[in-house]
């Protein structure tokens, strides 16, 4: 079992909680308290498995005498109709778990599967796909996870453990030179990211020696020329309008790195069900 922060284990009891209410009106009407039962996580779709840790805690939650099992690993590419696990224990419990288990399961399974789908299509390059903190709020770290799960990389997790200039940090100080000399004189051992938007840019920002420049919303000819500039001294990142399109031919300009907000921002989650079976 992987180790999940205290974090997330008190975001999913309050989506517990958020579901539940004072609790499940329909269930405990019509089921007896004690009837027990088996449900079976069912594919109904093809996509890389993610989040089944989260699913299973859940359950856990709710009683630790709950049963829950996955029957692939994280990261296997499963098929419309398979089994992904199964749950037992009081009949009520499981239908209290249900929807919760299910859409956080969907959603990661989701991010994994697009992640997955975005890896495959720049195979053969040496570019690397990382994702970005438009997240959904406080479900950061499962969402990062699933991008790892589907063959990602995780960029700087928040605010507090990557150096990352912007447009808005370059306004406020008066430069892109500016902006990064500021940002070596603090001697933080994090590498020092810079976002540029034109090659002018980039020669500014090139001169003031970061680790990493990124290229923001670039047209494929001005990146491809900016790696010709930089010709290796510092690692480049891709970054802005993004899809499964373009990505090829950003990868092949030479960047080091393609980041893509659409991993985490407006992934279409994975179609699951949860089945109960005599």
């Amino acid at each position: 079992m992987m180790d999940i922060p205290a974090s997330v284990t008190d975001l999913l009891q309050h989506a517990l909680e958020e579901d539940l209410g004072h609790g499940d009106l329909t269930s405990s009407l019509i089921i007896p308290e004690q009837s027990e039962a088996r449900a079976l996580f069912i594919a109904k779709g093809n996509f890389v498995l993610a989040g089944f840790p989260f699913a299973q805690l859940v359950f856990r939650l709710l009683d630790s005498s709950v049963v829950c099992k996955s029957f692939h690993a994280e990261g296997a590419m499963v098929r419309k109709g398979h089994v992904l696990g199964e749950v037992s224990g009081k009949t009520r419990l499981l239908l209290a778990g249900e929807r919760t288990s299910l859409n956080i399961l969907q959603r990661l399974s989701g991010i994994a599967t697009l992640t997955s789908r975005f890896v495959d299509a720049i195979s053969g390059t040496s570019a690397k796909i990382l994702d970005t903190r438009k997240t959904t709020p406080c479900h950061r770290f499962m969402e990062k996870y699933a991008v790892r799960i589907g063959g990602g990389v995780n960029h700087r997790f928040g605010l507090f453990d990557g150096i990352l200039i912007k447009d808005n940090h370059i306004e406020a100080v008066g430069g892109i030179r500016q902006a990064v000399l500021r940002a070596k004189a603090g001697h933080h051992p994090a590498r020092i990211e810079v976002e540029v938007e034109n090659l002018k840019d980039l020669e500014e920002a090139l001169a003031a020696e970061p680790d990493i420049i990124m290229l923001d919303n670039m047209s494929i000819q001005d990146m491809a020329e900016a790696v010709k500039i930089v010709k290796g001294k510092v690692l480049l990142e891709a970054s802005g309008n993004v899809s499964l399109d373009n990505v090829r031919q950003i990868a092949e300009t030479g960047v080091n790195m393609i980041s893509v907000g659409s991993l985490t921002h407006s992934v279409a989650a994975a179609d699951i069900s949860l089945k109960i079976v005599q």
